[in-house]
Order: structure tokens, then sequence, then C-alpha cells
């Protein structure tokens, strides 16, 4: 049937390689360790949480941040 409907309708399938894959993971790791640290931030400046919740978060956030990066770094580029 998806040959079908590919044929009929002259749709292309795009593959993501697993180097493609690993920097948008990348990506996502480093977006989400954005997001955690402006919550501590702002949950800090807030006195929002307990310092335990907010300990933990920060490690976190800073984790996936730094993973990210690494991972956007050290992927080759292929086009």
């Amino acid at each position: 049937m998806v040959r079908y409907l590919s044929f009929l309708f002259n749709i292309k399938q795009t593959t993501i390689n697993a180097m493609n894959l690993k920097r948008i993971f990348g990506a996502i790791l480093t977006v989400l360790g954005i997001i955690g640290l402006i919550y501590t931030g702002a949950s800090i400046i807030q006195h929002g949480a307990h310092f335990t919740t907010l300990a933990v978060v920060g490690i976190i956030s800073l984790l996936f941040f730094f993973a990210g990066i690494g991972l956007v770094k050290t992927t080759a580029d292929q086009a």
C-alpha cells in the first residue's frame, strides 16, 4: 500500500542516518539542559524550591547541556 501511495503521489522516502540522528539527539539534550538551567536560575532568584531539588535539577541540566554540546561537536557532518 505504501509503495502504491508513494508511486501515486511521487513521494520520495528520506532516511535519517546515524550521524544526523546523533546530532538531533544532541540538540534535544542541549535544549533540555538550557530549559533546566533557566528553571533552576529562576527558582533560585524567587526562592521557590528547596535547595536539594534545585541542586539535583541543576546538576542534571548541566549534564544534559554538556552531553548535548559534546554530541553536536564530535559528530561528523555528512551531507
